[in-house]
C-alpha cells in the first residue's frame, strides 16, 4: 500500500478538544472521527488495529473452551422485565419504541439475551458446562462521555457467559477466564493487575478487574507492589492449579477506591510496599450464581430427578477501550512515539525512500522491496509522498510502525538502511531483515 492512496488523515498539532494523550494520538494520526459526543466512527487506522485487539481476545477465550456466537444489539424489554433490571437499570439505557410501539433498547449488556437463548435450548446438566461468548456494539447513555474512546457510548466489547450446575463448577469457570484474560493482556503487553472490586449493576458476590497503571485512569487503586513480581502464566487448566493462580493474586492486597477499607490496607500491607495511583479498567469478570437464570427459569435436569437453577457468571473485555489503554500505557509524548506491541500494530514495516521528482530509482526500489515483503507475509507501508526523510520518519513514528527502511540516494547495493521504532539503524540486507520480522510474527 502506497501511503498517498490510503486514508490516514494526519493532522500536524494536537487537537484542543483532546485532554489525553489516547484521545490526542488517534485523532491526530486520523484512527476516530467523532460523530456525535461520545460515539466515533473508526477510521481504517483505528479499525486495524482494534480487530487485531479483537482476534487476540478471540483467540484466547477459543483456548479454553469458549464458543462464539453473535447477539444483536437490540433487545426487548421483556427479557429485562422478566429479570428485574428493566427499570433498576438507570438512565445510561437507551431506551427505544419500535413502530409498534414495542419498547425496546439499545443492548447496554446481554446478561438476559444470553440466558433466555440458553434456557431455550439447554435442558440436562449432562450438556453442561457452557461459556458462550461474542464481540459486539455496546451503548451506554454517559453522562458525560470524555477522554475519547476511554470514556464514550458507543463502545466495542467482548462479553462472555458460563452456565454449569454448581457453584464449584461455577467458580471452575471463572477461574478459566481469570487465566484467560491474564494470558490476553500478557499478549498485548499490558500488565494488567486482577483486583477485587465491586459488582456494581451486573450483580453477584464475586467480582474481580483487570486495571493498567495509567495517571489518566478513572479507577483509583490501592495495591501492594509485589503483586508485580507475580508469575502469571498458567498452562494446565485444572481445578486446583487454576484456583491456585488465582489465591497467589489475592494474597496481596489489592482492590479498586469501592473495594477499599483504610484499616485493612494498613494492616495487611506495609509502608514500603504500599501503592496508591490511578489505573484503566480493561476486563471486569463476575460471579453471580443463579441471579438471573431463576428470575429467566433458566434450569437443567439433575441426575435425581430435580430440577435446579444453573449458576452464572460473566466476563467482558473492552475490546475498543483496550486501543487507548494500550496507548496510554506505550506511548511517549516527549519523543512522540507511539510503541505498538508488534501483533496489533497498524502496519509492521514501513519503507521510507527519499523522492526525487527527477528521479524515480528511490520509489522502484521502494516498490521492488514491497513486493518481495507482500510475498513473505509481511504487512508494508511505503511513503510515496514529497517529503524530506525526517518528517516520514517522524510521522511513522507517530503513526507507530514498529519497523522503519529508509532509502536514500546512497542506498546502493545489498545493504539497507533498517530500523527499529525509538532505536538506531543498521544495515542489514532483504533476507536479514525478514528473519527479524518472521522472528517477531512467531513470538505473538
Amino acid at each position: 500500500m502506497h501511503i498517498s492512496k490510503s486514508f490516514i488523515p494526519i493532522l500536524k498539532n494536537n487537537p484542543s478538544e483532546a485532554k489525553i494523550k489516547s484521545h490526542q494520538l488517534m485523532l491526530r494520526v486520523g484512527m476516530i472521527k467523532q460523530s456525535s459526543a461520545g460515539i466515533y466512527s473508526w477510521l481504517p487506522l483505528g479499525f486495524k488495529v482494534m480487530k487485531k485487539i479483537e482476534q487476540i481476545v478471540r483467540e484466547e477465550q477459543n483456548k479454553i473452551g469458549a464458543q462464539e456466537i453473535l447477539m444483536p444489539t437490540i433487545q426487548s424489554s421483556e427479557i429485562w422485565k422478566e429479570s428485574g433490571r428493566y427499570d433498576d437499570y438507570g438512565e445510561e439505557m437507551l431506551r427505544i419504541n419500535d413502530r409498534q410501539n414495542r419498547e425496546m433498547l439499545y443492548g447496554p449488556t446481554n446478561e438476559e439475551l444470553v440466558t433466555d437463548i440458553f434456557r431455550s435450548s439447554i435442558k440436562s446438566y449432562k450438556s453442561l458446562p457452557q461459556l458462550l461468548y461474542h464481540i459486539q456494539w455496546k451503548f451506554r447513555d454517559e453522562v458525560r462521555p470524555r477522554f475519547g474512546i476511554m470514556r464514550c457510548r458507543e463502545f466495542y466489547m467482548k462479553d462472555a457467559y458460563s452456565f454449569d450446575v454448581s457453584d464449584e463448577e461455577a467458580v471452575f469457570s471463572y477461574n478459566k477466564f481469570f487465566l484467560s484474560y491474564l494470558k490476553t493482556f500478557k499478549r498485548l503487553e499490558l500488565t494488567a493487575i486482577p483486583m477485587a472490586a465491586d459488582t456494581g449493576p451486573i450483580g453477584g458476590n464475586l467480582s474481580h478487574e483487570f486495571i493498567i497503571l495509567a495517571d489518566t485512569g478513572e479507577s483509583k487503586i490501592f495495591t501492594d507492589k509485589r503483586i508485580f513480581d507475580l508469575n502469571s502464566d498458567g498452562s494446565i487448566i485444572e481445578k486446583n492449579s487454576l484456583e491456585n493462580l488465582r489465591k497467589k493474586f489475592e494474597q496481596y492486597y489489592s482492590v479498586t477506591d469501592e473495594k477499599f477499607k483504610k484499616e485493612e490496607f494498613e494492616k495487611e500491607v506495609s509502608v514500603e510496599n504500599r501503592l496508591i495511583t490511578k489505573g484503566i479498567e480493561v476486563g471486569h469478570i463476575f460471579y453471580f450464581g443463579d441471579k438471573y437464570s431463576k428470575p429467566l427459569n433458566a434450569s437443567v435436569d439433575l441426575p435425581e430427578g430435580k430440577k435446579d437453577f444453573v449458576k452464572m457468571g460473566s466476563y467482558g473485555i473492552g475490546v475498543s477501550r483496550l486501543v487507548g489503554a494500550i496507548i496510554e500505557a506505550k506511548y511517549d509524548d516527549k519523543e512522540e512515539i507511539m510503541k505498538w506491541p508488534f501483533a496489533i500494530a497498524p502496519f509492521e514495516l514501513a519503507i521510507l525512500p527519499m523522492i526525487n521528482k527527477n528521479d524515480n530509482s528511490t520509489l522502484e526500489k521502494a516498490n521492488k522491496i514491497f513486493e518481495f515483503f507482500n510475498v513473505n507475509g509481511i504487512d508494508a507501508i511505503i511513503d510515496d509522498m514529497d517529503e524530506n526523510l525526517s518528517s516520514k520518519i517522524k510521522k511513522f513514528n507517530l503513526i507507530g510502525v514498529p519497523f522503519q527502511i529508509i532509502i536514500g540516494k546512497k542506498s546502493d547495493g545489498d545493504l539497507l538502511e533498517f530500523k527499529e521504532i525509538g532505536k538506531d539503524p543498521q544495515n542489514l540486507t532483504l533476507d536479514q531483515i525478514l528473519k527479524i520480522l518472521i522472528k517477531q510474527k512467531e513470538k505473538n
